[in-house]
């Protein structure tokens, strides 16, 4: 049975809302303003299926990849610039809302750049003993198949076919693989999760796979498989040999504008510790003008920056420790002569980190977030603790999708 609907405005997934009595209706796909049919989706009552737009909004724009719509990687490729980045923004403004804070939030700086320099492909037998390897589809646990992904940047090439070829080499698969696949300096790095124990004759399959599609690493749940050349990445003047399967952001030009945010927002310090630093896209960048300490949960990472420091000429002193910042955050005892603060943690936020720094007497916190609603939890927590928000940027490196990066500042 359909029905028509008017869409009043855009959720924070992207989805068409209307507000209906009671509770809202999503539909994805669809646009404020426009009139359209949709269906139900069996076991989801407050959302619709789009079956048909009958009055198309304005702003309604023809997507640029085929597999749009049906690819969960996407989720408003339909959608005109001017929405898009006024609805991208209006993810921080509404998060800051709901949290009860003031600050002004400045305008959407894109950071797209030449694209997403990592993915993770999916592979699996489907429905008749099919392969596929591609990408998982819109809120579903299916695989959509893809023969390309126009939002990767052109150091990709290849890596769709990479992930068949190794799909192929280690089958039968009795269980879905996930092959991330990064762009660095020595070409494509590889590492595969999910496979199970492999015989010789399968690990023998995947090095000759490296060989032929020339990776500069293959790797299984990080253990060697084979390495032709050394992967790195250039962060600001250093070169980082990375460990395998790391965390980089999505793209270069959004690590270089977080990068730059970060250092305008510290200003004229002399020291700054820098926690949940990864392999130190924050770290090496501040260290050719200032003292940095870097924490880091994941030791291979640290390892990697610390080496990429000790090998760099021209840089501050650097000091990195592998600590769980989660557990055992850094104290106010321990940051008592620190001119600034930067955390930039994964998606859950820093909450434990956050009430410790709310109890500091550190000038300035500068904040990275992957995450707005996470990040306006924690910046709750700082402004309770005495600090004043000054400046939100919102970073769009996620093109397309309901992700948005943050860059904030905080002084006493």
């Amino acid at each position: 049975m359909t029905e028509r609907l008017t869409i009043d405005r855009l959720g924070r997934r992207g989805d068409g809302v209307v507000d209906l009595p009671g509770e809202p209706v999503f539909v994805p796909l669809a646009l404020p303003g426009e009139t359209v049919t949709v269906e139900p989706i069996p076991g989801h009552p407050d959302r619709r299926r789009l079956v048909r737009v009958e009055s198309a909004s304005p702003a309604r724009i023809a997507p640029i990849c085929p597999h749009f719509g049906v690819c969960g990687g996407c989720a408003t490729q339909h959608l005109g610039w001017d929405l898009y980045r006024d609805w991208k923004r209006g993810l921080v403004v509404e998060a800051l809302r709901t949290a009860g804070l003031e600050a002004a939030v400045g305008d959407l700086i894109d950071a797209h750049g030449e694209g997403r320099r990592r993915v993770v492909l999916h592979a699996r037998r489907g429905s008749h003993d099919i392969l596929e390897v591609g990408f998982s589809a819109q809120r579903a646990h299916d695989i959509v198949p893809i023969d390309r992904c126009p939002v990767t940047a052109p150091a990709l090439a290849g890596a769709i076919e990479t992930a068949w070829a190794i799909t192929e080499a280690v089958q039968p698969l009795k269980k879905p693989l996930d092959i991330q696949i990064t762009a660095t300096g020595g070409g494509l790095d590889v590492d595969v999760r999910g496979s199970g124990p492999l015989s010789p004759g399968r690990t023998r399959a995947l090095a000759a796979v490296a060989e032929t599609r020339g990776l500069a690493r293959l790797t299984r749940h990080g253990e060697l498989v084979v390495q032709r050349t050394t992967p790195t990445v250039t962060i600001g003047r250093a070169t980082v040999a990375l460990p395998p399967g790391p965390f980089l952001q999505a793209t270069a030009e959004g690590e270089r504008q977080l990068a730059r945010l970060v250092d305008r927002h510290v200003g004229e310090a002399k020291s700054v510790v820098d926690l949940f630093a990864g392999l130190g896209p924050f770290t090496l960048r501040l260290a050719e003008r200032m003292r940095v300490r870097a924490a880091e949960i994941d030791a291979a990472s640290v390892a990697a920056l610390t080496r990429a420091a000790a090998t760099t000429s021209g840089l501050k002193p650097v000091s990195a420790e592998a600590r769980d910042l989660f557990r055992r955050p850094l104290v106010a005892a321990e940051l008592g002569k620190v001119d600034a603060v930067v955390f930039d943690p994964p998606r859950q936020g820093a909450e434990a980190q956050a009430r410790a720094l709310a109890q500091s007497k550190v000038p300035v916190v500068v904040a990275v977030s992957c995450n707005s609603a996470t990040f306006a939890r924690d910046a709750a927590i700082l402004v309770a603790g005495g600090y004043r928000l000054t400046d939100v940027t919102p970073v769009d490196q996620f093109r397309f999708s309901y992700h948005v990066e943050i860059v904030a500042r905080f002084v006493r």
